[in-house]
């Protein structure tokens, strides 16, 4: 039996989402909320979905979900991502690392930045 990645998502791939079939489909099993380290800014693409990219000034904590990924699903998961997003490392609030999606600087050029409000779910909330 393969050994489970932890993923970290900070949009749709979160529990009830739009998007959370696809972390299912992929075998994946939720672990914990938790939030990023300081060093991270969030924006709104077109209000489908969010892009995070860290930063080393002006971020917050994000707030995110970290599931278990059986490391065949990984892929199934990124290839159903909207183009722009991608897998990189991501540094948790209580220091520790793991995968995490992560959106591509390109991505955010003229998009609307959402960082303040700490996270997709509160974005959304707020609208």
């Amino acid at each position: 039996m393969d050994k489970k990645i932890l993923l970290a998502v900070n949009g749709t791939l979160m529990r009830g989402l739009k998007l959370n079939g696809n972390m299912i489909e992929a075998g994946a099993e939720f672990v914990k909320k938790a939030k990023t380290e300081k060093y991270y800014r969030c924006w709104s693409i077109e209000d489908d979905h969010p892009a995070m990219i860290k930063t080393v000034e002006n971020g917050a904590e994000i707030e995110l979900e970290v599931w278990a990924v059986p490391p065949e699903g990984l892929s199934s998961i990124l290839l159903k991502e909207p183009a722009g997003l991608c897998i990189g490392k991501v540094k948790l609030n209580d220091g520790s690392e793991v995968l995490g999606v992560l959106g591509e600087p390109w991505t955010v050029v003229g998009q609307k930045e959402i960082t303040q409000y700490g996270g997709w779910r509160k974005y959304i909330a707020s609208k």
